[in-house]
């Protein structure tokens, strides 16, 4: 049994990207734990799914709150983690999923489409670790979803794993600046996951090769994630500064 230092019980957790998907998932999963969690969406078109997404962490036995906030404003940012303080007290971990995906050509990639991805995947991600490193507690943890495809070589991909390679870096210098608050901060990189994130971006002939390049011929499901999240946020303290390929050996490095 892990300590009760260890555990979700009574933690609060703000999630970026909580309505659906990873990010829903793992708001109910550590809400089945016991944690307070701060289910933050994007948009109004998402706000049903995000307030199903709560109703769900407090029937598993948890404690939830609903956001909207647009990540790419810092200003929104700081009233996520705002809300969190007003409504818990405290904020104990961040774990961020948010993101955004295009497959083109770098030939074809507009200016708008650069300043988009870079501003979800890179800006989005910096000012949430960023405001993380200042409001949580001492012995809190950060983590960062990122893409498997930073340890690919592989084309039409430039502008998302380029807009997510900066995160790697800000994970670094962030767990380094927080030395002596025993606050880790981490990424996990999955495969491609079957969810609707994935599809859009890709036809019947690239969802086959991306599936064969696992080692169950799948693609990885956002079941097989959670459990890397909650050991990150729990008895996986120790691991700090790292990105973790979770993905059923589709990509190593």
């Amino acid at each position: 049994m892990p300590s009760p230092t260890r555990t979700l019980k009574d933690k609060v957790v703000v999630i970026g990207g909580a309505s659906r998907n990873l990010g829903g998932l793992i708001a109910r999963e550590v809400g089945q734990d016991g944690a307070k969690v701060v289910v933050h969406y994007n948009s109004p078109s998402s706000k049903e799914a995000a307030e199903k997404t709560a109703a769900e962490v407090e029937k598993a036995g948890g404690q939830a709150v609903v956001h909207e906030a647009d990540l790419t404003k810092v200003a929104e940012v700081e009233g996520l983690f705002d809300v969190a303080e007003a409504a818990f007290d405290r904020v104990d971990c961040m774990v961020n999923t948010a993101g955004m995906v295009i497959k083109k050509p770098m030939t074809e990639v507009t200016e708008e489409e650069y300043d988009r991805m870079f501003a979800v995947n890179s800006k989005a991600a910096y000012f949430m670790m960023r405001e993380a490193a200042k409001r949580l507690q001492d012995g809190g943890k950060i983590v960062t979803v990122v893409t498997s495809l930073l340890a690919a070589y592989t084309g039409l991909y430039s502008v998302y794993a380029g807009s997510k390679a900066p995160v790697e870096h800000f994970t670094r210098a962030l767990s380094k600046e927080l030395f002596g608050r025993n606050i880790s901060v981490n990424n996990i990189a999955p495969g491609p996951m079957d969810t609707g994130f994935f599809y859009p971006a890709e036809t019947d002939d690239s969802i086959a090769y991306h599936k064969s390049s696992a080692m169950n011929g799948e693609l990885t499901k956002i079941e097989d994630i959670v459990p890397y999240v909650k050991f990150l946020l729990t008895d996986g303290w120790w691991l700090n500064g790292q990105t973790l390929f979770i993905n059923g050996g589709y990509t190593t490095r």
